[in-house]
């Protein structure tokens, strides 16, 4: 073979074989149109409702699969305790401000019995089941409270009936908290059992524990739903929520405010306490539930507006013709503490900033 044919083949090796390709593609649509005529042979003819039935399918096939979706998830979320948005709201003549044992939020339900009062308590239907909860404030009139929340109903009043099975459902649940323990310390599951709850009706048991990390209680539930005839739940929750539901007293000598008073947990920081001017001790600073205490948020805000307008910490001022340094402010007595290497000096704040009108402060 001579050079040039060599040349020729080995240039044709390296181009790329657009023939094959287009033939590819056109084996490729072939198999496509005969599956189609295929499928369209299987399907039966002349029949009006096969053609009106498929028609729809294939004009809108993915609207309708979003709708059914929707339904479902509207359902699922409509149920839980908390209210929320409802595209119709069913009207009441009365609006009912009922509060739980394990919380102090208040919610909202309806009613259409005026003759409820304070201290009532009710029956209502919530995400965890029947539950009886305690009305804490006046019932209002519907048209007084706007809202486009769904809003649910008040189911009755609580009979007597009603107390005694409450009574009976927290025997029972201190026992079903003895069988679950027993459960975990079989399996060797790192978890501890803070509370246990029936609803109403006893259809549902939850148990409340907490864990450093996530639990895999499978063999747990396999465990208890042989022993309880009724849906369990296993809710795990943080070291504030337990000290709330434990309780006890707090450093100052009082029930500590998250049992006593407090509906939600506020962010708090130790930016709050170097504020207050604290010893930046965290030890000291931390409450039952090893973080920061809740009462640092109370007053913060009241601080920050009496810091207003004052230099920072470790500034330089000049005083009386001489340089200090500011190492500390005291806005409740109104002081300030000054000094450099030859002098130390404690001064009220008019004495410093005497254009600032301190007695509004």
């Amino acid at each position: 073979m001579s050079e040039e044919n060599e040349k020729k083949v080995t240039e044709n090796k390296k181009r790329p074989n657009h023939n094959r390709h287009r033939q590819n593609k056109e084996n490729k649509k072939k198999n496509e149109e005969a599956v189609n005529e295929s499928i369209k042979t299987e399907q039966p003819k002349n029949t009006q409702d096969t053609k009106k039935t498929s028609h729809k399918n294939e004009t809108n096939p993915e609207p309708v699969k979003k709708e059914a979706v929707k339904k479902e998830v509207h359902q699922q979320e409509n149920r839980p305790r908390e209210n929320k948005p409802a595209g119709k709201t069913i009207h009441y003549d009365y609006i009912a401000f009922v509060c739980f044992k394990e919380s102090k939020k208040i919610y909202t339900f309806g009613t259409n019995d005026g003759s409820l009062k304070v201290n009532d308590s009710v029956v209502v239907e919530t995400v965890r089941g029947l539950e009886v909860g305690e009305i804490v404030k006046e019932s209002r009139a519907f048209c007084e409270v706007p809202t486009d929340l769904e809003i649910k109903p008040i189911l009755r009043k609580a009979t007597p009936k009603d107390l005694k099975d409450i009574e009976n459902n927290v025997k029972a649940a201190k026992e079903a908290m003895k069988v679950c323990e027993a459960a975990i310390n079989r399996l060797n599951l790192d978890m501890r059992l803070i509370d246990a709850e029936y609803t109403l009706d006893r259809s549902k048991i939850i148990f409340v524990y907490v864990a450093d990390d996530r639990v895999d209680f499978r063999d747990l539930l396999k465990d208890l739903a042989t022993q309880f005839k009724c849906r369990i739940e296993l809710r795990q929750i943080g070291p504030r929520n337990k000290a709330k539901i434990v309780g006890g007293l707090g450093a100052c000598g009082m029930e500590t405010c998250c049992s006593r008073f407090m509906n939600d947990f506020d962010v708090v920081s130790i930016n709050m306490a170097k504020n207050q001017l604290l010893a930046l001790n965290v030890q000291k600073l931390s409450g039952q539930c090893g973080k920061l205490m809740c009462c640092l948020k109370f007053e913060d805000s009241q601080y920050k507006q009496m810091r207003e307008g004052l230099p920072k910490m470790n500034s330089q001022i000049e005083y009386k013709g001489n340089r200090y340094r500011i190492t500390s402010l005291n806005v409740l007595l109104k002081q300030v503490k000054i000094e450099n290497k030859e002098d130390v000096q404690f001064l009220d704040f008019s004495e410093l900033w005497p254009e600032i009108d301190w007695s509004k402060r």
